[in-house]
């Protein structure tokens, strides 16, 4: 069992939107000790390929500081090169989010989501995700108020947690002294009334029955809900 909380318990979560005050929108989350700075920033501009469409666009991109592990790492930037996890998790934070807002009703303009890990101890993209859409929905209701959106494009809430099986018990938001002995590990992307985005999981040692996997689904449908009332709580206090 684990310390100090039980099996369908996240950490302590905590959500600062004052942390940055010069993004449009920004949330600094804390699951636990995994810490992640998350910015919504509003360009006047899209991608080339959707010049003259009417719609807009939401992409992210997504690192690791040099500390925040327990070993120094260098910078993707002095290597020339991201690595292929710093791609994948960056292409997850954007579809996730692009999954719930409407790219018409955005007009054309980007908005770009910047998620820095400050701290890792497990579940940063889940962290990421959670924190961009309060960081998002934050610059969306600017636009709002300032006149430069009549409808508001944002469809729905997203949240993200971890879940797995540890010692044969299934786990809510697994911290990384978990996630590491873990046979099957899962994030859970969705939405608040149980829309499911995304779902990645990998059983590590011998194949897994779905009735396992169904396991994690109500454990993580649980903690989305508890997330989403924090995002909630977030955005109304920015």
């Amino acid at each position: 069992m684990r310390s100090n909380r039980t099996a369908d318990a996240l950490r302590p979560v905590d959500i600062d939107t004052r942390f940055n005050r010069h993004a449009e929108g920004s949330a600094l989350i804390s699951f636990g000790q995994t810490r992640v700075h998350c910015t919504a920033s509003v360009e006047e501009r899209v991608p080339p390929f959707l010049r003259n469409s009417g719609k807009g666009w939401v992409t992210a991109e997504y690192g690791m500081l040099p500390r925040s592990t327990h070993t120094r790492s260098d910078r993707e930037a002095a290597r020339g090169k991201q690595g292929g996890r710093t791609v994948e998790i960056q292409r997850l934070i954007g579809r996730s989010l692009r999954a719930v807002i409407d790219l018409e009703k955005l007009g054309e303009r980007q908005i770009v989501l910047d998620c820095d890990v400050l701290q890792a101890d497990g579940g940063t993209r889940t962290a990421a995700i959670t924190g961009c859409w309060v960081a998002l929905r934050i610059a969306v209701n600017k636009l709002l108020a300032d006149g430069l959106l009549t409808e508001d494009p944002i469809i729905a809430q997203v949240a993200a947690v971890s879940c797995g099986f540890v010692d044969d018990e299934a786990l809510l938001d697994l911290e990384y002294s978990e996630d590491s002995r873990a046979r099957m590990d899962a994030n859970f992307i969705m939405t608040p009334d149980g829309g499911i985005i995304e779902i990645q999981a990998t059983a590590e040692d011998k194949p897994m029955h779905w009735n396992d996997v169904l396991k994690l689904k109500s454990l993580a449908e649980q903690g989305i809900g508890e997330l989403a009332a924090m995002q909630l709580k977030a955005v109304a206090s920015a």
